[in-house]
């Protein structure tokens, strides 16, 4: 209150020194024209004054006096204008609109003022490189709208607006490419960010060439709009930016004046709240009340045009040709038709003409699950019967159901569940034209009215429905669209195929750049919900007046949809018929049971192989599982339940992977792209999936409210669930974010093939070479992914390799890595590759890990010792046996007794050869006369021994005898082939008599040598071998 007083006495102030002055001076008085009114602030009790300000200080005196104003709060209606003079509302004139207590703008030639585009640079790139500047990325206006960025630069469009009371935002955007970030977010006058929920920030995605409004409630005083775009561009692909316009702000305390109209809008009558585009042929100007017409001879004019333009002569690109409708006789025929709106004109020099339409031709059949009904068009068959599109429909035979689902091959009319239009994101000329045109074998897109017009094809599946007997079944697959086509093009055209489930948002499944050559493109449905598939075709992306590439072409020559549950059905396939007697009806198989062709009942499936919806029945219908895998309980699926056993040889390893965990999480980087911008790639991998726990990738950049995230059912729309994952992060520094960002999460794999050790495995190739060698003796083993989705670069889906690797020296948890040659986990695109290291890696310990140790005997005891191989290959599994201690007897036991036999043997000997040599003493001197002469001895001697000529003695003396010739007769035996046992006699070389056969037998010899032995070689031995005992018990410690 104080505020306001003091400002009407400075007023008052000011008004009495310019009259003092224009009263010396002799000025005139003002008139209404050299004022205008204004509003002071607000004061504490929500008050305000109207005051004068001049046009010019000084011109004249005499102004009103300040006046107590509206409320605060006041505001006019739509189409009126609050007149200062009066203080009441008053309707706008012709030519102009107002909204009341809100401000529209949706004239963007150029900046409107109050607006501002804002550049971040960003960051440092790998090498620590200046930072990139941002200077020439900005939001441009483009007549009707404004364009963002297509660059990795973060721009903010800021607008500042002060509300009186609480009001609104809402403005109009198309935001196509989830490549690019877009969010709206409010700041008040101290940059702090306003409570906004998640929803409401991050903005939804939206078809090729639709608009979406988003509306932002906004609280009283000063509120800083931003509309900000940032990315991560990653290759070469030129992004679509993000679209802006009809911006409106509800909540302004009042307008003074009216707006203007501007060129090529009108507004008839007084009070409008807005203005009205110009029809076709007609122009305005700048706040027209109407709209001028054109010379229609001569010029033309779109609709919302300022001026009108020439006709230019007719070309060919100014027509095009469409096929006719059967008519009563079945023939259709090529008719040729203008372009509309048609602008050309045909009478002047070097004009085309307009062909002449082709003759008449047979209609093409209808297609499967339609017939003829003679009325020359084609008619859905009544359920439970089948048609081939070309004879009759017929009931499906006993024991079979119609196969449900639309298969368009022939394309005479438009089918009724699809529709075709065109849109343009600057104008509305295409909005009536049909996007897509019928041409017998083949549907192609139109010719549009402009070389950047969106080409719309689009058809509807309330659901699906599976087959009878699977109805029970929980797979993964329950229908897929199949389709065939081609581009044409001589420019930058381009193909996408979308999908929008439960009419949440659409999304783009796949987009094909240029000419592409007649290919075929399958997209499998994993859930059972109302979808529609969307194929839009832009010839460019860069607007002109003139038509370049009308000729550029995109075809689809078929369309199939399997499982549809309004479907029509085309042939028949065997179901499971009841088990009750004569009955016929089709009764669905429990899970994980397919039809026995022969019975037409449910069978189970086999132990570890899994039930392909999509196949023939039969056995062959369940496929076995990869190596290393077993099927769930329903046979839906093949899974790893973390064992692993491999033979090689004769050694068995046994592998538990469950000690690495549910789900592992490599982020990897970080990466840059070409400007510098950085960026991670996060991977999240589930060995055991289905059984235990997937891996999930999530997008903290949400394009749903929270109560449809609340609606879905699992994660979320907004993430991937599924074996292997991989999400981009954005990181919060340098971005301007206030959080990490995490977006565009994909599935790089949804099937597990098998593990093996092997390097190859359904095609798919695993590459050792890619990581640094081992020298463990414990083989990796891969465990191979894949993806049913196929991509325009994967025609076979993407898929994936881990590789594990044992090493002890890694925690049970491991760590992940992929190969430094691909950083970003794959080398092509398609194939990724990661490598698992961990302790958890190692097959379970087993009896050949460890070895025994035996210590001393110690005081008639010895420990036995287990210790583990070194290097330690092996978790788990067996564990060391416990120390054990044994009773033995020590090596001196041993030494002590040796030594007392050798003595006693010693002994034995000794005594024996004593007793022998006094027993024979008398025998010597004979022996020694043996040797002499013939002639000696003497006669009288030799008749004492009348037995010695014959040398036969005694028979206990002959071995002690011939002992003493033993040498002899060895050594004689080996240089003489005389010596015998069995000759009648035998002679020693020293001898002059020969010797009696009778004295010395075989076994006589044979003890003569023992004795020898015993005497001679026996006791040397012993002695050599008590002398090495010896040595060895002083050389040995502990003994």
């Amino acid at each position: 209150m104080r505020s306001s007083a003091w400002f009407v006495a400075s007023c008052a102030l000011i008004l009495c020194t310019l009259r003092m002055i224009g009263g010396a001076k002799g000025q005139r008085q003002c008139s209404e024209t050299d004022y205008y009114y204004e509003y002071t602030e607000c004061d504490s009790t929500g008050s305000r004054w109207r005051v004068a300000i001049p046009q010019k200080t000084g011109a004249c005196t005499g102004l009103p006096d300040p006046v107590r104003g509206t409320e605060c709060t006041f505001s006019c209606e739509a189409g009126e204008f609050l007149e200062m003079s009066a203080q009441e509302c008053t309707q706008c004139a012709a030519g102009s609109y107002s909204l009341g207590s809100g401000i529209r703008f949706d004239q963007w030639d150029s900046m409107p003022a109050g607006f501002s585009s804002l550049a971040t640079s960003l960051e440092n790139g790998p090498r620590g490189d200046d930072r990139l500047t941002c200077n020439s990325s900005s939001w441009v206006p483009q007549g009707n709208y404004l364009e963002s960025n297509r660059d990795e630069c973060t721009v903010s469009l800021i607008y500042a607006v002060h509300l009186k009371k609480q009001g609104s935002v809402s403005f109009d955007y198309q935001y196509p490419d989830n490549n690019l970030l877009f969010e709206f977010f409010i700041q008040n006058d101290q940059c702090q960010e306003m409570d906004q929920s998640t929803d409401t920030k991050w903005l939804k995605l939206t078809n090729h060439g639709e608009w979406a409004t988003h509306t932002v409630n906004l609280k009283s005083g000063t509120n800083i709009l931003y509309w900000r775009t940032g990315g991560v561009l990653m290759g070469t692909k030129v992004v679509k930016p993000v679209l802006l316009k009809n911006v409106q702000i509800e909540g302004v305390a009042y307008t003074s004046e009216c707006f203007p109209c501007k060129p090529g809008m009108f507004s008839r009558v007084p009070g409008s709240s807005m203005c009205e585009p110009c029809p076709r042929d007609t122009y305005s100007g700048h706040g027209a009340s109407s709209c001028t017409p054109c010379n229609t001879s001569t010029q033309y004019a779109a609709e919302g045009s300022a001026a009108c333009k020439d006709r230019p002569p007719c070309s060919k690109k100014d027509y095009f040709q469409f096929h006719t409708a059967c008519d009563h006789e079945g023939k259709t025929q090529v008719i040729y038709r203008w372009i509309e709106p048609k602008i050309c004109l045909e009478g002047v020099t070097g004009a085309e003409t307009l062909p002449p339409s082709g003759e008449r031709e047979p209609c093409p059949p209808c297609n499967p699950g339609f017939y003829n009904n003679d009325t020359a068009t084609c008619s859905p068959c009544p359920p439970g019967t089948y048609s081939d599109g070309m004879k009759p429909c017929k009931q499906c035979p006993a024991s079979t159901e119609p196969t449900l689902g639309y298969e368009y091959k022939w394309w005479n009319i438009l089918p009724s569940n699809m529709k075709t239009s065109c849109f343009n994101v600057g104008n509305s000329k295409c909005d009536s034209m049909n996007g897509w045109e019928v041409a017998g074998d083949h549907i192609q897109s139109g010719t549009g009215s402009s070389d950047n017009d969106y080409l719309i094809l689009n058809i509807h599946v309330p659901g699906f429905k599976l087959p009878t007997s699977m109805s029970s079944h929980s797979g993964t697959e329950f229908g897929r669209i199949t389709f065939e086509f081609e581009t044409v093009c001589t420019a930058d055209c381009e193909l996408y195929f979308m999908m929008d489930v439960n009419r949440k948002s659409t999304t783009v499944v796949e987009s094909w750049e240029r000419s592409k050559t007649r290919q075929t493109y399958t997209h499998i449905m994993t859930k059972n919900a109302s979808v529609s598939y969307t194929w839009a075709f832009q010839r460019t992306n860069q607007p002109s007046d003139i038509r370049r590439y009308v000729n550029d072409v995109a075809r689809i020559y078929s369309i199939s949809v399997s499982n549809a549950v309004d479907g029509v059905s085309s042939g028949c396939r065997a179901c499971a018929l009841s088990t009750q007697p004569s009955s016929s009806t089709c009764v669905p198989c429990p899970p994980g049971h397919y039809i026995e062709t022969r019975t037409s009942q449910c069978t189970e499936c086999p132990p570890n192989t899994y039930l392909v919806s999509h196949t023939t029945p039969g056995p062959d219908a369940c496929k076995p599982c990869g190596p290393g895998s077993k099927s769930d309980k329903d046979h839906t699926r093949c899974y790893s339940d973390c064992h692993f056993t491999h033979t090689e040889g004769n050694t068995t390893l046994t592998f538990d992977f469950s000690l690495l965990g549910s789900v592992g999480s490599l982020m990897n980087g970080p990466s840059f792209t070409s400007k510098g911008t950085k960026y991670f790639h996060h991977f999240n991998i589930s060995l055991c999936g289905e059984q235990g726990q997937l891996a999930v990738c999530r997008d903290n950049v949400t394009d749903l409210s929270i109560a449809d995230s609340q609606r879905e059912k699992g994660e979320g729309a907004n993430a991937v669930k599924t074996f292997i994952c991989q999400s981009t992060i954005i990181p919060a520094s340098g971005r301007g974010f206030h959080t990490a960002l995490s977006s565009q999460s994909i599935n790089l794999a949804d099937t597990f093939l098998g593990a093996t050790v092997d390097d190859t495995l359904n095609g798919i190739r695993a590459r050792p070479e890619l990581y640094p060698q081992t020298s463990k003796k414990v083989p990796d083993v891969n465990f191979y992914f894949r993806s049913l989705e196929a991509t325009s670069s994967c025609e076979s889906g993407r898929s994936a390799v881990v590789t594990l690797r044992c090493n002890p020296e890694k925690s049970t948890k491991g760590e992940l890595s992929v190969p430094s040659q691909c950083p970003a986990g794959t080398c092509d695109g398609c194939t990724f590759h990661f490598l698992w290291e961990s302790s958890g890696a190692c097959p379970t310990c087993t009896e050949r890990d460890y070895h025994r140790i035996e210590g001393a005997c110690k005081g008639g005891h010895q420990d036995l010792l287990y210790v583990w191989t070194e290097p330690k290959l092996c978790m788990g599994g067996v564990t060391l046996p416990e120390k054990k201690t044994l009773p033995c007897e020590g090596m001196e036991f041993w030494i002590r007794l040796g030594a007392g036999l050798g003595a006693f043997t010693a002994v034995m000997l000794v005594s024996l050869t004593c007793y022998f040599w006094k027993k024979n003493k008398r025998y010597h001197f004979i022996i020694s006369l043996s040797l002499l002469p013939s002639s000696f001895p003497p006669s009288s001697l030799l008749n004492s021994f009348p037995h010695c000529p014959y040398f036969v003695f005694p028979t206990p003396c002959r071995p002690i005898f011939y002992l003493s010739f033993m040498p002899a007769l060895i050594i004689s035996s080996l240089f003489s082939h005389s010596f015998s046992f069995h000759s009648p006699s035998f002679s020693l070389p020293f001898l002059q008599t020969p010797l009696h056969p009778a004295i010395l037998s075989q076994s006589q010899f044979l003890s003569v040598f023992m004795c020898y032995f015993s005497t001679c070689i026996f006791p040397t031995v012993l002695i050599l071998l008590l002398v090495s005992l010896l040595g060895w018990s002083t050389s040995t410690p502990g003994w």
